[in-house]
């Protein structure tokens, strides 16, 4: 493993002084890729000298158990190889993670769909829940949040909205959270007390780049319309909503949320550019058809990855059996504790497939 951390220092010093190259900076694609490059390449090495330095004070310990004859230096010595030892396996462990083949699109930005599924109003009510929990996660992580999207229910919630996170390596994150969301709670309107059982599908697209698509306007049919539901009278009474849709595959994308024809414009083909985008991915790896449903199932509750069961405060994530009694902490974005088991436990899937 460690030859290929052989030649890192001549590589940084390489990329940094591409990053002062006139030509580079000029180029603003290559300027970003070598900008990546050099930020990757830079953790690898200091990850690797952390390991080092530790490899040299246990060699150092371990020197000194065989050499020492005084009983209490032995013995700090043992402690000190003890704990070195497993410092070094630790940070063994991190470089082993680093050099796995990366998802292309971990740096990435990405649209958050969260839709309601199975169970009316109250699923409804659980998309606005959803969004505002991964909106309150996502600044806690320091990234920002644009609603691209959002279609309200009449009885309060959505039946959709979609949000642009941008921020440091958002789809790394949150790219597991792709599933159905069941959730178990007692609806304000039900006078029984009976525990009701809704669905919402949550999907994590990762944003389109200008040069990964290039769509002829040809391709492209933009119609403007009256926008409806809430929003003030400028949104109201003009023709400011914008449907774009691309015709070969017929996908489409919808925005209003804007008083400017213009800006929805803009959001609704950002939209369609990160479904299309999307699905080339998805035909290229040959995992899974072009149909979105493929992520997110149909909706139906036995496709669940998630329970929220509030009468017991409960958050289960099924595919790691994780159980947290916190829901509440959960539901305000408190997510480090299911979302870093999952990072965690699909690493060392990685690992034992890659030895």
């Amino acid at each position: 493993m460690f030859e290929q951390f052989a030649n890192l220092e001549e590589r940084r010093l390489e990329l940094e002084a591409q990053l002062s190259d006139p030509k580079v900076i000029a180029d603003n694609a290559r300027f970003r890729e070598v900008a990546k490059n050099h930020a990757q390449v830079t953790r690898l090495h200091e990850a690797y000298s952390r390991y080092q330095q530790v490899m040299r004070e246990l060699e150092e310990s371990r020197q000194l158990l065989r050499e020492e004859d005084d009983e209490e230096l032995l013995e700090l010595a043992k402690s000190e190889v003890a704990d070195l030892g497993a410092r070094a396996a630790q940070l063994e462990q991190d470089l082993r993670v680093m050099l796995l083949p990366k998802d292309p699109n971990d740096d990435k930005n990405i649209l958050l769909e969260v839709r309601a599924g199975t169970g009316g109003d109250e699923a409804a009510l659980f998309v606005a829940d959803l969004f505002r929990m991964y909106g309150k996660y996502a600044e806690a992580q320091g990234w920002k949040v644009e609603v691209m999207s959002s279609s309200p229910s009449e009885a309060g919630g959505f039946k959709e909205i979609i949000g642009l996170i941008s921020g440091d390596r958002v789809y790394s994150k949150l790219k597991r959270e792709s599933g159905v969301h069941r959730v178990q709670r007692v609806p304000e309107t039900e006078t029984q007390g009976r525990i009701h059982t809704s669905t919402v599908t949550v999907a994590v697209i990762p944003e389109a780049e200008e040069v990964e698509l290039n769509i002829p306007p040809s391709e492209l049919k933009f119609d403007v319309f009256r926008s409806s539901g809430p929003g003030g009278q400028s949104v109201n009474t003009t023709d400011s909503a914008v449907r774009v849709t691309h015709l070969p595959t017929g996908i489409v994308a919808t925005c209003q949320d804007e008083k400017s024809q213009h800006k929805n414009k803009a959001k609704a083909l950002k939209v369609l550019m990160a479904r299309l985008l999307d699905i080339k991915q998805r035909e290229q790896q040959d995992k899974i058809s072009a149909d979105r449903k493929s992520q997110v199932g149909t909706g139906e509750r036995s496709e669940r990855i998630r329970t929220y069961n509030f009468p017991q405060g409960r958050m289960t994530d099924h595919r790691i059996n994780l159980t947290l009694y916190r829901l509440d902490e959960i539901l305000l974005g408190k997510l480090d504790d299911v979302i870093d088991p999952l990072i965690a436990h699909y690493q060392t899937e990685a690992l034992k497939n890659a030895r």
